[in-house]
């Protein structure tokens, strides 16, 4: 791993014991030496993880569309920042630059990137490791929820290991580096037992 995609919420209205977290795991993979890549927001979780890699020194590529690259939205003093001209075209590009990607807690933005590049691995277009933060229990409904769907038969059980989860940051790099893409995933698409 060198440049690590992290996904996460732009809202101001969680609690701080959120923003610290976040501010943690940018501090987490800048001490590594590993490249923070993100979708150059300011506020909420994505200023704060920005924010914490910054300060221990790291290294910050911002992929953000035209729509967001306001004042009051856009980070302004990142190492890079890289203005796109669509949410795609900013989804694609944080898959093109980053070998890895964390998803700490978030909104609909967050649930829907981490689903896609979820999605992208159980197909085989990727077999970089994927993290959740699970801080103050966060993922824990959602993890359910893909428990649940395994166990109705909408997944098999390989699914579960396109992913690792830690409520710490250095134990969600540990996990992630130590990752290994499942094997068996080629009966998904060739539908063989």
């Amino acid at each position: 791993m060198k440049t690590v995609c992290v996904y996460c919420g732009s809202s101001d209205k969680m609690s701080g014991a959120y923003l610290n977290s976040a501010r943690q795991m940018g501090a987490a993979i800048a001490l590594r030496g590993l490249v923070l890549a993100y979708g150059a927001g300011c506020t909420g979780m994505m200023g704060a993880v920005a924010d914490g890699a910054l300060e221990a020194g790291g290294e910050v590529v911002g992929v953000i569309p035209e729509i967001f690259a306001t004042g009051a939205l856009m980070h302004t003093g990142l190492t890079r920042l890289e203005i796109v001209g669509s949410m795609h075209a900013r989804k694609q590009r944080l898959v093109d630059i980053s070998d890895a990607f964390i998803a700490l807690p978030g909104g609909y933005g967050t649930f829907e990137e981490l689903f896609e590049i979820l999605t992208w691995a159980q197909i085989g277009l990727h077999h970089k490791p994927v993290g959740l933060l699970n801080n103050q229990q966060y993922f824990d409904p959602l993890i359910s929820a893909i428990e649940h769907a395994r166990v109705e038969g909408f997944m098999y059980a390989e699914h579960r290991s396109l992913f690792v989860c830690d409520e710490q940051p250095d134990g969600l790099l540990d996990r992630m580096e130590q990752y290994h893409y499942p094997q068996g995933m080629e009966k998904w698409l060739t539908r063989e037992e």
